[in-house]
């Protein structure tokens, strides 16, 4: 399924994305870490047989959703070619988000290419290897980033290079977009970082810089040979509405090709978001709106992820942003945005809660909202 078979209609029933952690297992010690990954596996990971009883309730869904394999490390996990082939079989879109260590060979992204994955996501947290390899906790992760980014070229193999911006790389942005126009990559999406696993550590941005942030992925998106979009920053929806463009809120990290030109102008953005349109599933069966959401709510195969998408109160009202805290539940950009509910909860343990690193005042709300006036913009 493509993003063009997918409306706002079919957020009740099913997601657009569907994030599979196969395991915890990595090399890599990421200082944001969503998942604070660990070298060995879990040994209560899911077997083979409840993997693959996954993808088949995957594949069921009234639309299915695309299918992102992520970690840790996939490729840590033996059973990994065998799960792309599955999901192939089932007639999955199928994503993978390898981690640049030595296992990442050209050979392993032949393999998983041949198995039926279509695309992969890697990693490129700064514009040059000091920044970078200190994000990432391994000296050579750089190199072997643009080493994949080369070996995926010469297989004809689509790359997203996800990047988390915090305020220890946001003054890289320009250099980033430069560095990957020379990498022939399809799209470079922008993670903002939330606070949850390793992450908790790392300083984000502040609602001003997001703006700024903001105005040089606009400036990029309309300048570079890739397409870019925002994960965990919804409001870049609204300041690319307020300068007169209408976002295309395609797949939510989710490794999907974008229509360019006038098809991407013309296309309404749908408000994609944690448990709207998206949901994770981890390494032990933990049912998620989404990685960085780690509200439990259900577990495979105990539970149906299906049945929990649809129905779960938790999943039903992310999916209401009638529901939210002021200011964000009386926004006139709620429906598009809706803010961050995967940052809400990080900041207030509340993920109907409002967007803490936002810093529009909704018009419709001036006479109700009041900003304390040591708030820091």
């Amino acid at each position: 399924m493509g993003f063009g078979d997918y409306t706002a209609d079919d957020f009740g029933h099913s997601p657009l994305m569907f994030y599979f952690e196969v395991t915890q297992a990595c090399d890599l010690v990421c200082r944001h870490c969503r998942a604070s990954a660990q070298e060995i596996a879990h040994p209560g990971q899911l077997t083979t047989d409840q993997a693959r009883a996954l993808i088949d309730q995957i594949a069921a869904f009234p639309k299915p959703p695309s299918l992102v394999l992520t970690g840790g490390d996939p490729l840590k996990r033996r059973d990994l070619f065998e799960l792309i082939a599955h999901a192939a079989e089932c007639g999955l879109h199928v994503a993978l988000t390898p981690s640049a260590t030595p296992l990442a060979t050209r050979d392993a992204l032949e393999r998983a290419q041949a198995a039926g994955v279509r695309r992969i996501g890697v990693s490129l947290d700064g514009a040059d290897a000091p920044t970078h390899d200190a994000f990432r906790g391994w000296q050579g992760s750089f190199d072997r980033t643009l080493l994949m980014m080369a070996d995926a070229r010469s297989l004809g193999l689509p790359v997203q290079v996800n990047t988390t911006i915090s305020r220890r790389n946001f003054p890289q942005l320009d250099a980033m977009a430069d560095l990957l126009s020379t990498q022939g990559i399809a799209m470079w999406a922008a993670f903002f970082l939330i606070p949850v696993g390793r992450g908790v550590l790392e300083e984000r941005l502040q609602p001003l810089e997001y703006e700024i942030a903001f105005e040089r992925l606009f400036h990029h998106a309309g300048t570079q040979p890739y397409a870019v979009k925002t994960t965990e920053a919804p409001h870049y929806r609204r300041f690319v509405m307020e300068h007169g463009a209408n976002p295309l809120d395609g797949p939510r990290g989710g490794l999907l090709d974008r229509p360019r030109g006038a098809d991407a102008r013309h296309r309404a953005p749908l408000g994609i978001g944690d448990g709207k349109g998206i949901v994770f599933v981890g390494h032990t069966g933990e049912i998620y709106p989404s990685g960085f959401l780690p509200l439990e709510c259900g577990r495979f195969p105990t539970d149906s992820v299906i049945d929990v998408y649809q129905d779960h109160p938790t999943f039903r009202a992310l999916r209401d942003p009638d529901r939210f805290q002021p200011k964000c539940g009386v926004c006139e950009y709620r429906h598009v945005c809706g803010g961050s509910r995967a940052r809400a909860y990080a900041a207030t343990g509340d993920p109907l809660g409002e967007e803490p690193d936002c810093l529009y005042l909704p018009v419709e709300s001036a006479e109700v909202i009041r900003v304390p006036a040591n708030t820091a913009t």
